[in-house]
């Protein structure tokens, strides 16, 4: 199991990384979260949903995402409050008062899950949830050593050295955490180095002195990361230099945005620029397609939207002729009016919308889940639904898309330049993504995504071999049922 000694440590790619060098190894690997946070997901083989990196690690192993990969998903909403996914399915809501309570009953279903995949190969590389330094969570964990420890199951702790401190995280993280949490852990890695890693040879030394635990290496910086679907929305914010003839594709960062991945295969086309739009600034003027991304709560994002000024914005886009596509909240927000009446993702109410299609949507409990494909702007594509909600109007007349089991999806305006869509994983097809771009007269390169996320795995797997001991890493997975056990 890897830990992190923070968030966004690498813990997510390191474990696809370890599972793609493993499954070259000829070993039977699968990856497995406890509990996840993010409201980027992903629909599995049996019907559910889980986080987004375990599907990207899934690929890694060469199987099919499955719900017992991610059994707890919660996906935060509106007012400090997460919806939860147990096993794929939504279970209800969790809030700041019943939330500890509730995870820590889940463990049963976490082990079972866990046990499941164990029966299924022959190397379960696990991944930990935020970091167990956070003692304040200990009681009721699930995520990381309450697992850990229920389990059996070995922790290797990651530590940021381009965050800085790290000797202090790692070191500090056994000073803090209770004894027999530290005796879980059998060792560290360091990730994202700069450099020559010999200039931190007596820091590593240190660390090791310091701790008692071994080092398995130090990971340098991995440029191929980049052209992984992303899952923390951490990421949205670190911007890239704009290239100087590029079309500009903007989107608004919401504050419960999801799936975001969905506009990752944007970045493989030298044609376009794709510019996510932090909170504090306009929509660039310039811009030649809006693209509103998928929400948790779509009422509140498209609140949010209107406080930053940035229903203006689109609305004066819309004016100049510009395009604008919707994505799943992103196609609701489109629209005349929202309808939430039973309150599923905050107060119970209606809003109305951008009106830029003539269509309205009420929100249900019922969610769809499942992998869906067909043909819009004359190019296939395939990929999947998640949304609770049914949208209806004159628009929907003009389907944006027509899914290969009969029914149309999404709706466009009457002059063609507004197109709403409930289907994520769209502009990973290479022929829609052109067909898409010449709209707004962009090159398209027709660079295939899941090749160019297999080619970065393959990237990551051979420099993870290089900088760390596998061996000694499989060999600790071969003797984890030895180590520590009981909660």
């Amino acid at each position: 199991m890897l830990q992190g000694t923070g968030s966004d440590v690498g813990k997510s790619v390191l474990v696809a990384g370890l599972c793609r060098a493993l499954v070259r190894r000829g070993l039977r690997v699968l990856p497995f979260k406890p509990q996840n946070m993010s409201n980027n997901a992903a629909v599995t083989s049996d019907g559910g949903e889980i986080g987004r990196a375990q599907a990207l690690q899934a690929i890694a192993c060469g199987v099919s995402p499955h719900t017992d990969m991610n059994p707890v998903l919660l996906k935060p909403q509106a007012d400090r409050t997460s919806q939860l996914i147990v096993h794929g399915r939504v279970r209800g809501t969790l809030g700041a008062g019943n939330f500890r309570q509730a995870r820590g009953e889940l463990l049963g279903e976490v082990l079972a899950s866990y046990e499941r995949l164990r029966e299924a190969c022959d190397v379960v590389v696990v991944e930990g949830a935020g970091s167990p330094a956070e003692i304040n969570l200990r009681a009721g964990d699930i995520a990381n050593m309450g697992f850990a420890r229920a389990a059996g199951v070995p922790v290797v702790l990651v530590g940021d050295i381009d965050r800085g401190g790290v000797i202090a995280a790692i070191v500090g993280t056994k000073t803090i955490i209770d004894p027999a949490d530290a005796a879980m852990i059998q060792g560290f890695i360091i990730n994202k180095f700069r450099g020559d890693p010999a200039l931190f040879a007596d820091g590593y030394a240190q660390i090791e002195s310091l701790s008692g635990w071994r080092g398995f290496g130090v990971v340098p910086w991995l440029g191929a990361t980049a052209r992984l679907p992303s899952e923390d929305a951490v990421v949205l914010e670190r911007g890239r230099a704009r290239a100087g003839n590029a079309r500009l594709i903007a989107c608004p960062i919401l504050p419960r945005i999801s799936n975001f991945d969905d506009l990752d295969p944007l970045k493989l086309e030298q044609g376009v620029e794709l510019l996510m739009v932090p909170p504090g600034q306009p929509i660039p003027a310039e811009a030649a397609l809006i693209i509103l991304p998928g929400s948790k709560a779509t009422i509140a994002d498209l609140a949010a939207l209107r406080a930053e000024g940035w229903d203006v914005d689109i609305l004066a886009h819309h004016r100049r002729g510009g395009m604008i596509l919707g994505l799943c909240g992103g196609y609701q927000m489109l629209g005349r009016g929202i309808a939430d009446p039973d309150g599923l993702e905050g107060p119970a109410g209606i809003a109305s919308g951008l009106g830029l299609l003539d269509v309205e949507t009420t929100l249900h409990a019922h969610k769809a889940l499942r992998p869906v494909s067909g043909t819009a702007m004359g190019a296939p594509f395939e990929g999947y639904e998640m949304h609770m909600g049914q949208t209806s109007g004159p628009d929907t007349e003009r389907p944006f898309a027509l899914l290969s089991d009969g029914r149309r999806d999404g709706a466009t305006n009457a002059a063609g330049t507004v197109f709403g869509s409930y289907v994520h994983g769209l502009l990973a097809d290479a022929e829609l993504r052109r067909a898409l771009l010449s709209r707004i007269d962009a090159k398209a390169g027709g660079t295939d995504y899941g090749a160019s996320v297999e080619a970065a795995l393959d990237e990551i797997a051979s420099a993870l071999e290089e900088h760390l001991d596998i061996d000694a890493l499989v060999a600790l997975a071969r003797t984890g049922a030895m180590v520590g056990g009981g909660a």
